[in-house]
């Protein structure tokens, strides 16, 4: 069970730095993000100041460690893809590239997983995973409705100018 929670938290996290590195462009503070989740996952868990000082910096060396791994690998699918004639051949390596990301990703899990026990109780760390979910998931929707609050705002200006 605890494997899942954090391989699921894993997966959000990626999906969040690849967001936040896109959305770079579109003015979203990564450091404003990272006090406001860290201040969120504290308070949601329940962490001390000195349990905080300890699992932070932990959890954003796997997050780091876990986007290098994305990056390099959306840099070799965006090589394939921006080839017009991709081959089967191609398409198989992608998948098989997929899958060994994920089987890294879960060595890294498993690599960090005693490092977390040796700084939060079982609780605590159980909460954090699910605080730091939590604030994933609402930053995620949040971004999505300012996005689409800014496509229909510009569609709402495109219809006016052509009236």
């Amino acid at each position: 069970m605890r494997k899942s929670n954090i391989l699921l938290l894993s997966v959000f996290i990626l999906f969040l730095y690849t967001a936040a590195l896109s959305a770079q462009n579109k003015k979203m503070n990564m450091a404003d993000y990272e006090k406001r989740k860290m201040e969120f996952v504290r308070k949601e868990a329940g962490l001390t100041q000195a349990e905080a000082d300890k699992y932070f910096p932990l959890n954003n060396e796997l997050t780091q460690k876990k986007f290098e791994l994305h990056k390099r690998h959306r840099d070799k699918v965006q090589r394939i893809k921006d080839n017009s004639n991709i081959s089967d051949e191609e398409y198989r390596k992608m998948l098989e590239d997929d899958v060994e990301i994920k089987l890294q990703e879960a060595a890294l899990d498993k690599e960090y997983a005693p490092k977390f026990e040796r700084v939060l109780t079982p609780e605590k760390l159980y909460r954090a995973q699910q605080a730091e979910r939590s604030f994933i998931q609402k930053e995620v929707s949040n971004f999505r409705s300012e996005q689409g609050n800014k496509n229909s705002q510009k569609n709402s200006l495109g219809n006016n100018r052509r009236r």
